[in-house]
């Protein structure tokens, strides 16, 4: 592994090569959130306004599948990260998979276009998550106290494109139609990989090669296996044993075998050492409550999104404005508040909560804004106030900027070293199972009944963060240093 350029300074104090990762995922996240942004309706819309004209439930469960795919792939993208081609050209590769899903769905009509495209996108979503967030990783030596606003500030660049793509996808989908929204994510993401081609050289030796390089006989293997897994799924597909309404629930049984199994991995090998070992065993109660935290926060693109387009007032002085455009108020606040974040942490240094209280907190607050949904229960269609719904959005930014960018942190810090761009990837299974967890959540949603729905995901989202923080001394015993 290269050295980290500790000192190199050039991009808001941070390494200059920073700022390429910066903004090869800010486009790649204008791109994922652009489309996601029309995608749910695009699923469900009738034929003439220009939608598929599937059910609710079935269009909640891709969005959720879809989602759970694009996080559980951070497994593969890990993998080849570190047994094949190095994080750095990972990144390329799975970006330009990025662009062509994208070009899928704004080409090929109907269903086809939507399984084409969005299997593109969740692979190639899943190299660039797994190995983005390993590349920034690397710009700091593990005691480098810049390495918390370093990843705050990635994560500003990945909220600016998730401001923007919705926005602009959204009204273009409103003034064109569907696929001229797709088209415009593709080339946002042609923008991001243009920009990338030429600040790679920034990186200099840095995620250029594999940590733990497969030996040639374990290529071979792979690809029987890559083979073999590609046809079950197709034979499963065509038999009916996977459906539109059960894609989540399935993504979520994968992913809990996805998980298990890597932690297994990790812990039964010999190429790592006791402290490694600890450290491991110190991230399975964060891996829960991060899986908690997701499967609240990732129904902004199932409940929260039929919510919008049902339940909400979006009268603005006169125009109603498209649904799509309540997903783009959480990167503003992002946007406004992680700076903040990343000041706070910076300037309280060793004295700043540990990790398990950040992810204490961040748990919390989430559980605290689905409760916040209640007193605007009840009423009829179109008429929940959009002041609520921000407020609530804002909690959602405040519980996100306590756990997410902090995860992404601590997952390089607690990684063994011959498991480096996988244990990030482990970080992103936690991510899959709450967003398949989303979808699947999202089918006991009722606009006529709400109250039930949001009390009972909102307590036992507290219900596992104050565990956490009870549980917080023990986790940082097993940390063995880290912080």
């Amino acid at each position: 592994m290269a050295t980290p350029p500790t000192r190199q300074r050039g991009f808001f104090g941070q390494p200059f090569a920073l700022a390429h990762l910066f903004g090869v995922e800010m486009w790649e996240r204008f791109s994922f959130y652009g489309m996601q942004g029309i995608l749910i309706y695009y699923l469900y819309y009738s034929a003439g306004d220009g939608g598929l004209g599937i059910s609710e439930a079935a269009a909640t469960s891709i969005v959720g599948a879809y989602g759970g795919t694009v996080y559980l792939s951070t497994i593969l993208g890990g993998w080849i990260s570190d047994r094949l081609l190095g994080s750095e050209r990972t990144l390329f590769y799975s970006a330009v998979m990025v662009m062509a899903g994208h070009i899928a769905l704004s080409v090929i009509p109907g269903l086809a276009g939507v399984g084409v495209g969005l299997v593109l996108i969740a692979f190639g979503s899943g190299g660039v998550k797994a190995t983005a967030t390993s590349l920034v990783g690397d710009l700091y030596s593990a005691d480098d106290v810049r390495r918390d606003a370093g990843f705050s500030i990635f994560y500003m660049g990945i909220n600016v494109g998730a401001l923007i793509g919705p926005l602009l996808t959204g009204w273009l989908q409103s003034e064109v139609g569907f696929h001229a929204g797709f088209a415009l994510a593709a080339f946002g993401m042609a923008i991001g990989l243009v920009q990338y081609a030429f600040g790679r050289r920034e990186l200099s030796e840095t995620g250029k090669h594999p940590p733990n390089p497969l030996p040639a006989e374990g290529r071979r293997r792979a690809v029987v296996i890559g083979v073999v897994v590609i046809v079950l799924i197709a034979i499963a597909s065509l038999t009916g044993l996977v459906t539109t309404t059960n894609m989540s629930s399935i993504v979520v049984t994968l992913t809990v075998i996805a998980a298990i199994g890597l932690f297994a991995l990790m812990l039964a090998s010999r190429s790592i050492t006791d402290v490694e070992r600890s450290r491991v065993y110190a991230f399975i109660p964060m891996f829960v409550a991060s899986a908690a935290f997701w499967s609240l926060f990732q129904q902004q693109f199932t409940t929260v999104a039929v919510y919008s387009d049902q339940r909400l007032n979006r009268n603005l002085f006169g125009w109603e404005f498209p649904p799509t455009w309540v997903q783009s108020i959480n990167p503003v606040f992002i946007i406004l508040l992680a700076g903040v974040f990343a000041t706070v942490w910076t300037k309280l240094g060793s004295r700043q909560p540990s990790s398990p209280i950040k992810f204490a907190c961040g748990t919390i607050v989430m559980g605290l804004a689905f409760l916040a949904f209640i007193p605007m229960s009840g009423g009829g269609p179109n008429s929940a106030p959009l002041l609520g719904l921000i407020g609530i959005l804002l909690l959602f930014t405040v519980a996100e900027l306590f756990l997410s960018p902090v995860g992404l942190s601590l997952s390089t810090k607690l990684a063994p070293r011959v498991f480096h761009t996988q244990m990030v990837a482990l970080f992103y299974l936690s991510v899959a199972l709450g967003t398949s967890l989303a979808g699947t959540l999202a089918k006991y949603y009722d606009t006529e009944n709400e109250v039930p729905y949001f009390l009972v995901v909102g307590i036992a989202s507290i219900a596992i963060g104050v565990a956490v923080a009870l549980g917080s001394r023990k986790i940082g015993e097993l940390m063995r240093g880290v912080h």
